[in-house]
């Protein structure tokens, strides 16, 4: 497949002290993916680098980027749009933080004004901790409510498909004893 036939998606990095990141690398690091694919992780470089080598992938570069103009798309290099909005020395990891929610909803906001200017095809969103994004200061219940009020969509709902199954959730975040 030609490069320009290939789509770009950006990936967001998910929740930096979640298990967003290593999710990624492993994604990412799978064979055949780019040829299928131009993979792009929208998320901060030195948690990629840390989640490359968590996910034991020492061998994979991270390449950092400031647009969807200056990746490589090369198999072996994950090129990271670096949003640099997580201090290293504070992030615990495992831990519910308002910086690690600040940072994953903006690597969600990233994605979706990149796909609205058509600077990229698609968007796949990672593991993120609504808590944290709550802590931030943003009242959403997850990706998809997120993506529903950036794009102004009144009508929405979260569909999951694998094959030819496709499953829409009655409710989505909220427990079942309230329904």
């Amino acid at each position: 497949m030609e490069e320009t036939e290939r789509v770009i998606l950006g990936i967001t990095m998910g929740d930096p002290a979640g298990i967003g990141p290593e999710i990624t690398v492993k994604a990412l690091a799978q064979p055949g993916l780019y040829e299928i694919c131009r993979p792009l992780v929208i998320g901060d470089v030195k948690i990629m680098e840390e989640a490359a080598r968590i996910a034991g992938h020492p061998e994979i570069r991270i390449h950092p980027v400031a647009s969807p103009d200056g990746a490589l798309f090369r198999r072996g290099t994950i090129d990271v749009l670096d949003m640099k909005l997580v201090d290293v020395r504070r992030l615990e990891r495992g831990k519910v933080s308002a910086m690690a929610g600040e940072a994953a909803f903006r690597y969600v906001e990233k994605a979706i004004r990149l796909a609205m200017d058509h600077e990229i095809d698609g968007t796949v969103t990672n593991a993120i901790n609504k808590e944290a994004i709550n802590l931030a200061g943003h009242h959403y219940s997850g990706h998809t409510e997120i993506y529903a009020d950036m794009t102004q969509t009144k009508e929405y709902t979260m569909m999951l498909a694998h094959e030819n199954l496709r499953v829409v959730h009655v409710s989505t975040h909220v427990s079942a004893g309230g329904v």
